[in-house]
Protein backbone atom coordinates (compact mmCIF):
# COMPACT_ATOMS: atom_id res chain seq x y z
CA UNK A 1 0.00 0.00 0.00
CA UNK A 2 1.33 3.43 -0.94
CA UNK A 3 2.08 5.74 2.03
CA UNK A 4 -0.03 8.73 1.05
CA UNK A 5 1.46 10.91 3.78
CA UNK A 6 4.95 10.43 2.35
CA UNK A 7 3.63 11.21 -1.13
CA UNK A 8 2.12 14.45 0.19
CA UNK A 9 5.34 15.36 2.03
CA UNK A 10 7.29 15.04 -1.23
CA UNK A 11 5.39 17.96 -2.76
CA UNK A 12 7.59 21.04 -2.44
CA UNK A 13 5.70 24.02 -1.03
CA UNK A 14 8.87 25.99 -0.29
CA UNK A 15 8.03 28.53 -2.97
CA UNK A 16 7.56 32.26 -3.27
CA UNK A 17 5.62 34.23 -2.35
CA UNK A 18 5.59 32.40 0.97
CA UNK A 19 2.35 34.11 1.94
CA UNK A 20 0.64 32.04 -0.76
CA UNK A 21 2.29 28.66 -0.18
CA UNK A 22 2.87 28.51 3.58
CA UNK A 23 -0.88 28.23 4.29
CA UNK A 24 -1.06 25.31 1.84
CA UNK A 25 1.81 23.51 3.58
CA UNK A 26 0.19 24.29 6.94
CA UNK A 27 -3.13 22.84 5.81
CA UNK A 28 -1.73 19.63 4.33
CA UNK A 29 0.60 19.09 7.29
CA UNK A 30 -2.34 19.16 9.70
CA UNK A 31 -3.06 15.55 8.90
CA UNK A 32 -6.67 14.49 8.80
CA UNK A 33 -7.95 11.08 7.88
CA UNK A 34 -6.56 11.07 4.32
CA UNK A 35 -9.78 9.22 3.57
CA UNK A 36 -10.21 10.26 -0.08
CA UNK A 37 -6.73 9.28 -1.31
CA UNK A 38 -6.83 6.13 0.81
CA UNK A 39 -10.09 5.10 -0.82
CA UNK A 40 -8.72 5.74 -4.32
CA UNK A 41 -5.57 3.71 -3.68
CA UNK A 42 -7.40 0.90 -1.88
CA UNK A 43 -9.95 0.65 -4.70
CA UNK A 44 -7.08 0.35 -7.19
CA UNK A 45 -5.41 -2.29 -5.05
CA UNK A 46 -8.64 -4.28 -4.74
CA UNK A 47 -8.90 -4.46 -8.54
CA UNK A 48 -5.20 -5.17 -9.10
CA UNK A 49 -5.24 -7.96 -6.52
CA UNK A 50 -8.14 -9.40 -8.44
CA UNK A 51 -5.60 -10.29 -11.13
CA UNK A 52 -6.83 -7.96 -13.88
CA UNK A 53 -3.56 -6.09 -14.50
CA UNK A 54 -0.16 -5.69 -12.89
CA UNK A 55 0.62 -3.71 -9.76
CA UNK A 56 1.92 -0.66 -11.64
CA UNK A 57 -1.67 0.58 -11.63
CA UNK A 58 -1.41 1.43 -7.93
CA UNK A 59 1.51 3.77 -8.64
CA UNK A 60 -0.44 5.21 -11.57
CA UNK A 61 -3.28 6.05 -9.17
CA UNK A 62 -1.08 8.20 -6.89
CA UNK A 63 -1.46 11.45 -8.90
CA UNK A 64 -5.24 11.15 -8.78
CA UNK A 65 -5.11 10.34 -5.05
CA UNK A 66 -3.01 13.44 -4.42
CA UNK A 67 -5.35 15.56 -6.55
CA UNK A 68 -8.34 14.36 -4.53
CA UNK A 69 -6.66 15.17 -1.20
CA UNK A 70 -5.47 18.62 -2.29
CA UNK A 71 -8.89 19.40 -3.76
CA UNK A 72 -10.62 18.29 -0.56
CA UNK A 73 -8.40 20.54 1.54
CA UNK A 74 -8.99 23.44 -0.85
CA UNK A 75 -12.72 23.16 -0.18
CA UNK A 76 -12.06 23.22 3.57
CA UNK A 77 -10.20 26.54 3.36
CA UNK A 78 -13.13 28.16 1.61
CA UNK A 79 -15.75 26.38 3.75
CA UNK A 80 -14.09 27.66 6.92
CA UNK A 81 -14.29 31.21 5.62
CA UNK A 82 -17.97 30.83 4.72
CA UNK A 83 -18.79 29.12 8.03
CA UNK A 84 -16.55 31.45 10.06
CA UNK A 85 -15.00 28.35 11.63
CA UNK A 86 -12.09 29.09 13.94
CA UNK A 87 -10.65 25.60 14.48
CA UNK A 88 -9.91 22.78 12.06
CA UNK A 89 -8.20 19.53 13.13
CA UNK A 90 -7.38 21.04 16.48
CA UNK A 91 -5.53 24.06 15.00
CA UNK A 92 -6.53 27.59 14.00
CA UNK A 93 -8.10 27.73 10.55
CA UNK A 94 -6.14 29.49 7.81
CA UNK A 95 -8.33 32.59 7.81
CA UNK A 96 -7.77 32.91 11.57
CA UNK A 97 -4.01 32.25 11.51
CA UNK A 98 -3.54 34.53 8.48
CA UNK A 99 -6.64 36.30 7.13
CA UNK A 100 -9.63 35.70 4.87
CA UNK A 101 -7.92 37.02 1.74
CA UNK A 102 -5.05 34.56 2.26
CA UNK A 103 -7.44 31.66 2.83
CA UNK A 104 -9.28 32.44 -0.40
CA UNK A 105 -6.16 32.91 -2.52
CA UNK A 106 -4.24 29.95 -1.09
CA UNK A 107 -7.37 27.87 -1.58
CA UNK A 108 -7.51 28.96 -5.22
CA UNK A 109 -3.88 27.89 -5.66
CA UNK A 110 -4.66 24.51 -4.09
CA UNK A 111 -7.36 24.00 -6.71
CA UNK A 112 -4.76 24.69 -9.42
CA UNK A 113 -2.31 22.31 -7.75
CA UNK A 114 -4.97 19.59 -7.67
CA UNK A 115 -5.37 19.79 -11.45
CA UNK A 116 -1.58 19.81 -11.88
CA UNK A 117 -1.43 16.52 -10.01
CA UNK A 118 -4.34 15.15 -12.01
CA UNK A 119 -2.52 15.90 -15.27
CA UNK A 120 0.03 13.21 -14.32
CA UNK A 121 -2.56 10.43 -14.68
CA UNK A 122 -1.67 8.09 -17.60
CA UNK A 123 -2.67 9.77 -20.87
CA UNK A 124 -5.06 7.04 -21.99
CA UNK A 125 -6.99 7.30 -18.69
CA UNK A 126 -6.89 11.06 -18.26
CA UNK A 127 -9.91 12.17 -20.38
CA UNK A 128 -12.35 10.00 -18.41
CA UNK A 129 -10.71 10.77 -15.06
CA UNK A 130 -10.81 14.50 -15.83
CA UNK A 131 -14.48 14.32 -16.79
CA UNK A 132 -15.37 12.55 -13.54
CA UNK A 133 -13.21 14.93 -11.50
CA UNK A 134 -15.06 17.89 -13.01
CA UNK A 135 -18.45 16.29 -12.31
CA UNK A 136 -17.34 15.77 -8.72
CA UNK A 137 -16.12 19.36 -8.34
CA UNK A 138 -19.37 20.77 -9.74
CA UNK A 139 -21.42 18.55 -7.45
CA UNK A 140 -19.51 19.79 -4.40
CA UNK A 141 -20.11 23.43 -5.35
CA UNK A 142 -23.82 22.72 -5.90
CA UNK A 143 -24.01 20.97 -2.55
CA UNK A 144 -22.33 23.87 -0.78
CA UNK A 145 -24.81 26.30 -2.35
CA UNK A 146 -27.75 24.18 -1.21
CA UNK A 147 -26.22 24.07 2.27
CA UNK A 148 -26.03 27.86 2.41
CA UNK A 149 -29.58 28.25 1.05
CA UNK A 150 -30.93 25.83 3.65
CA UNK A 151 -29.83 28.23 6.40
CA UNK A 152 -32.44 30.71 5.18
CA UNK A 153 -35.24 28.25 4.41
CA UNK A 154 -38.05 27.82 6.87
CA UNK A 155 -38.44 24.10 6.18
CA UNK A 156 -35.98 21.51 4.87
CA UNK A 157 -36.94 17.85 4.55
CA UNK A 158 -34.59 14.99 5.38
CA UNK A 159 -34.69 13.91 1.72
CA UNK A 160 -33.55 17.38 0.66
CA UNK A 161 -30.79 17.28 3.23
CA UNK A 162 -29.61 13.83 2.11
CA UNK A 163 -29.44 15.07 -1.49
CA UNK A 164 -27.39 18.06 -0.37
CA UNK A 165 -24.83 15.97 1.55
CA UNK A 166 -24.70 13.52 -1.35
CA UNK A 167 -23.42 16.40 -3.47
CA UNK A 168 -21.33 18.20 -0.87
CA UNK A 169 -19.69 15.19 0.79
CA UNK A 170 -20.50 11.84 -0.80
CA UNK A 171 -19.57 12.46 -4.42
CA UNK A 172 -15.95 13.08 -3.44
CA UNK A 173 -15.74 9.66 -1.80
CA UNK A 174 -17.71 8.04 -4.60
CA UNK A 175 -15.50 9.41 -7.37
CA UNK A 176 -12.35 8.65 -5.35
CA UNK A 177 -13.39 4.99 -5.43
CA UNK A 178 -14.48 5.03 -9.04
CA UNK A 179 -11.38 6.85 -10.32
CA UNK A 180 -9.04 4.57 -8.38
CA UNK A 181 -10.76 1.46 -9.67
CA UNK A 182 -10.92 2.76 -13.24
CA UNK A 183 -7.19 3.51 -13.38
CA UNK A 184 -6.54 -0.03 -12.15
CA UNK A 185 -8.77 -1.56 -14.84
CA UNK A 186 -12.15 -2.05 -13.16
CA UNK A 187 -14.97 -3.01 -15.51
CA UNK A 188 -18.24 -1.05 -15.61
CA UNK A 189 -19.99 -3.28 -13.08
CA UNK A 190 -17.12 -2.89 -10.63
CA UNK A 191 -16.95 0.87 -11.25
CA UNK A 192 -20.64 1.12 -10.35
CA UNK A 193 -20.13 -0.87 -7.14
CA UNK A 194 -17.11 1.23 -6.18
CA UNK A 195 -19.08 4.43 -6.76
CA UNK A 196 -22.07 3.26 -4.71
CA UNK A 197 -19.79 2.15 -1.88
CA UNK A 198 -18.29 5.64 -1.71
CA UNK A 199 -21.68 7.33 -2.05
CA UNK A 200 -23.32 5.47 0.83
CA UNK A 201 -20.15 5.69 2.92
CA UNK A 202 -20.17 9.47 2.42
CA UNK A 203 -23.77 9.74 3.58
CA UNK A 204 -23.01 7.70 6.69
CA UNK A 205 -19.84 9.75 7.27
CA UNK A 206 -21.69 13.07 7.19
CA UNK A 207 -24.47 11.91 9.49
CA UNK A 208 -21.83 10.74 11.97
CA UNK A 209 -20.17 14.16 11.61
CA UNK A 210 -23.50 15.81 12.45
CA UNK A 211 -23.81 13.60 15.53
CA UNK A 212 -20.25 14.30 16.67
CA UNK A 213 -20.78 18.05 16.33
CA UNK A 214 -23.38 17.77 19.08
CA UNK A 215 -22.24 14.77 21.13
CA UNK A 216 -18.51 14.52 20.42
CA UNK A 217 -15.55 15.28 22.68
CA UNK A 218 -13.84 18.50 21.54
CA UNK A 219 -10.45 17.00 22.49
CA UNK A 220 -10.85 14.23 19.92
CA UNK A 221 -13.28 15.87 17.47
CA UNK A 222 -10.72 18.52 16.51
CA UNK A 223 -13.11 21.48 16.57
CA UNK A 224 -15.58 23.11 18.90
CA UNK A 225 -18.70 21.14 19.81
CA UNK A 226 -22.06 22.69 18.99
CA UNK A 227 -20.90 24.80 16.06
CA UNK A 228 -23.79 23.61 13.89
CA UNK A 229 -26.30 24.48 16.59
CA UNK A 230 -24.84 27.97 17.05
CA UNK A 231 -24.90 28.55 13.28
CA UNK A 232 -28.48 27.25 12.95
CA UNK A 233 -27.23 24.81 10.32
CA UNK A 234 -29.74 22.36 8.94
CA UNK A 235 -28.26 19.01 9.92
CA UNK A 236 -29.66 15.50 10.08
CA UNK A 237 -30.27 16.03 13.80
CA UNK A 238 -32.10 19.36 13.55
CA UNK A 239 -34.26 18.24 10.62
CA UNK A 240 -35.11 14.95 12.35
CA UNK A 241 -36.00 16.88 15.52
CA UNK A 242 -38.43 19.12 13.63
CA UNK A 243 -39.98 16.14 11.84
CA UNK A 244 -40.55 14.24 15.12
CA UNK A 245 -41.26 17.14 17.47
CA UNK A 246 -44.44 17.70 19.40
CA UNK A 247 -45.76 21.30 19.31
CA UNK A 248 -43.98 22.23 22.55
CA UNK A 249 -40.60 20.92 21.41
CA UNK A 250 -40.97 22.53 17.99
CA UNK A 251 -41.74 25.89 19.57
CA UNK A 252 -38.70 25.54 21.82
CA UNK A 253 -36.43 24.79 18.86
CA UNK A 254 -37.80 27.72 16.88
CA UNK A 255 -37.22 30.03 19.83
CA UNK A 256 -33.58 28.99 20.13
CA UNK A 257 -33.01 29.45 16.38
CA UNK A 258 -33.69 33.15 16.92
CA UNK A 259 -31.06 33.46 19.68
CA UNK A 260 -27.54 34.12 18.42
CA UNK A 261 -25.81 34.91 21.70
CA UNK A 262 -25.81 32.75 24.86
CA UNK A 263 -24.04 30.07 22.85
CA UNK A 264 -23.34 27.57 25.63
CA UNK A 265 -26.92 27.84 26.87
CA UNK A 266 -28.23 27.40 23.33
CA UNK A 267 -26.15 24.27 22.72
CA UNK A 268 -27.29 22.70 25.98
CA UNK A 269 -30.96 23.55 25.38
CA UNK A 270 -31.07 22.22 21.81
CA UNK A 271 -29.19 19.08 22.82
CA UNK A 272 -31.74 18.56 25.56
CA UNK A 273 -34.54 18.66 22.98
CA UNK A 274 -32.64 16.15 20.85
CA UNK A 275 -32.28 13.84 23.84
CA UNK A 276 -35.98 14.10 24.65
CA UNK A 277 -36.96 13.21 21.07
CA UNK A 278 -34.45 10.39 20.63
CA UNK A 279 -32.88 12.23 17.68
CA UNK A 280 -29.41 10.75 18.12
CA UNK A 281 -30.71 7.19 18.00
CA UNK A 282 -32.84 7.90 14.92
CA UNK A 283 -29.90 9.42 13.05
CA UNK A 284 -27.58 6.58 14.10
CA UNK A 285 -30.06 4.12 12.58
CA UNK A 286 -29.97 6.01 9.25
CA UNK A 287 -26.18 6.09 9.40
CA UNK A 288 -26.03 2.33 10.01
CA UNK A 289 -28.42 1.72 7.11
CA UNK A 290 -26.14 3.56 4.67
CA UNK A 291 -23.10 1.79 6.08
CA UNK A 292 -24.77 -1.55 5.37
CA UNK A 293 -25.60 -0.42 1.82
CA UNK A 294 -21.95 0.57 1.31
CA UNK A 295 -20.68 -2.77 2.58
CA UNK A 296 -23.07 -4.67 0.32
CA UNK A 297 -21.35 -3.18 -2.76
CA UNK A 298 -18.10 -4.91 -1.85
CA UNK A 299 -19.64 -8.27 -2.82
CA UNK A 300 -19.26 -7.16 -6.46
CA UNK A 301 -15.48 -6.77 -6.11
CA UNK A 302 -12.62 -9.29 -5.98
CA UNK A 303 -12.39 -10.58 -2.43
CA UNK A 304 -8.89 -9.87 -1.16
CA UNK A 305 -7.00 -7.98 1.54
CA UNK A 306 -7.79 -4.59 -0.04
CA UNK A 307 -11.51 -5.33 -0.14
CA UNK A 308 -11.32 -6.33 3.50
CA UNK A 309 -9.66 -3.01 4.31
CA UNK A 310 -12.60 -1.24 2.66
CA UNK A 311 -14.89 -3.12 5.04
CA UNK A 312 -12.75 -2.03 7.98
CA UNK A 313 -12.74 1.60 6.81
CA UNK A 314 -16.54 1.68 6.69
CA UNK A 315 -16.90 0.08 10.12
CA UNK A 316 -14.36 2.42 11.71
CA UNK A 317 -16.00 5.53 10.27
CA UNK A 318 -19.29 4.84 11.99
CA UNK A 319 -17.61 4.37 15.37
CA UNK A 320 -15.09 7.22 15.05
CA UNK A 321 -14.71 9.99 17.61
CA UNK A 322 -13.19 12.62 15.28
Amino acid sequence: MIDINKAIEQIDWNRHPKGLYEPIAYTLASGGKRLRPTLALTAAEAIVNGGLINGDAIEQTVPAALALEIFHNFTLLHDDVMDKAEVRRGRPTVHVKWNEQTAILSGDQMLIEAYKQLSRVPAEKLPQVLAWFNEMATGICEGQQYDMEFEHMGHVTLDEYMKMIELKTSVLLAYAMKIGGYIAGADEKQQKALYKYGLHLGLAFQIQDDILDVYGDPKTFGKAIGGDICANKRTALLITAFENADPESKAELLEWLLINDRKEEKIAAVRSVYDRLGVRETCEAVMEEHTALALAQLDELPQNSATERLREIAEKLVTRKS
